[in-house]
């Protein structure tokens, strides 16, 4: 069972983060019994799941309460609450999985909570008398929690890491830009667009695992997120729509896909991001011109629908010819009209200042 720290968490881990965060009444009783230095087992599972692996214990069916659960971890045995923690089924409840199931943990808690979370698939925690640790076991990880305010310092400086980033995201954006006013984009300006994003992303779900360990602590650190990633993926899928070559066998959805699955290692190599969007590996990014189809530039644009950006690009296919069309001929495509026609062209003359103001000051 693989022990799970600095990767973003599977689905049903998530969950079970959240069931034990800050805030939470499961976790008022494991601090309480972390403190008493008592040590606990504790089984997240159906009556009928947990029943074959149950001997001997009391039936309590009571609804939780941190205070009981912690009065109830004076025993030695197991505590069997139902799958959602809102209610305690059992207590001193000896638990006999298979034997033969291997185990990587040495102390008798450990490995039997290990062992039945591997036989019924469920969720089991364990919390060690001597050593303070509470370690989560499900959906084959073993996940051993941090203390809080070790979390909080690694999320302030994975934050301070993700401002810049994003910095340097907006720099190499913006001469993006600038280059698409001009028709004078290489495929090497859009895969540093695409590289730059992926890496603020990639610490954003980093930050996002903390904030889920944190609970209630972590509403600053989640405000601190939400702000500084207005628009990153929209704009991250924007480039990918724009650029995506036609004869790309994937679609931009399952590109952004796989640019999530891409080890660091591979994400610093502008030429794997090239492969993912169907160029040749050897190519020439610097050479290789490379035209917008105008999605990402007309985002910016305020009080555009996504089906009009859709109709525009679909009428004209590159963000020169949109560009260069009369308000007449914007105003021609379905969804446009004269009035929006107008706010389309000024639009661009504002972005177009603004980006070559950024750009060269």
């Amino acid at each position: 069972m693989a022990k799970r720290h600095g990767h973003v968490p599977s689905e049903r881990l998530t969950e079970a983060l959240q069931l034990v965060a800050p805030g939470t009444q499961i976790r008022d009783a494991l601090d309480n019994i972390v403190r008493a230095r008592t040590g606990a087992l504790l089984v997240f599972a159906d009556e009928e799941t947990i029943g074959p692996l149950v001997s001997g214990g009391i039936s309590i069916d009571v609804e939780l309460s941190p205070m009981i659960l912690y009065e109830l971890a004076k025993m030695d045995g197991a505590i069997i609450l139902n799958r959602d923690g809102s209610r305690i089924a059992h207590a001193n409840v000896q638990l006999m999985p298979d034997p033969t199931i291997p185990s990587v943990e040495t102390g008798t808690r450990h490995r039997t909570a290990e062992r039945v979370a591997k036989q019924i698939d469920a969720l089991v925690i364990s919390i060690s008398a001597a050593r303070d640790v509470v370690t989560v076991y499900i959906d084959g990880v073993r996940y051993v929690l941090e203390e809080i305010r070790v979390i909080l310092v690694k999320s302030n400086q994975a934050i301070q890491t993700l401002e810049k980033y994003k910095s340097r995201l907006i720099q190499v954006a913006t001469s993006l830009s600038a280059l698409e006013f001009e028709d004078a984009v290489t495929l090497y300006d859009v895969l540093s667009v695409i590289q730059r994003s992926e890496m603020v992303l990639k610490i954003a779900r980093e930050i996002e695992r903390y904030i889920i360990e944190l609970g209630t602590e972590g509403r600053l650190i989640r405000m601190q997120l939400e702000e500084l990633m207005v628009d990153v993926r929209e704009d991250r899928r924007a480039t990918l729509m724009d650029y995506l070559p036609d004869f790309a066998d994937l679609s931009p959805d399952e590109v952004s896909a796989a640019l999530g699955s891409l080890h660091s290692e591979e994400l610093l190599t502008l030429g794997r991001i090239g492969e993912l969007l169907g160029y040749d590996h050897d190519v020439d990014a610097l050479e290789l011109h490379v035209s917008a189809r105008g999605f990402r530039m007309l985002r910016k644009i305020p009080r555009l629908p996504k089906g009009v950006i859709t109709n525009l690009v679909a009428r004209f296919g590159h963000l020169e010819d949109i560009l260069a069309a009369s308000n007449d001929e914007l105003a021609a495509v379905e969804g446009v009209g004269p009035a929006r026609a107008h706010d389309i062209k000024e639009g661009f003359l504002r972005l177009r200042e603004l980006n070559l103001l950024e750009r060269y000051g």
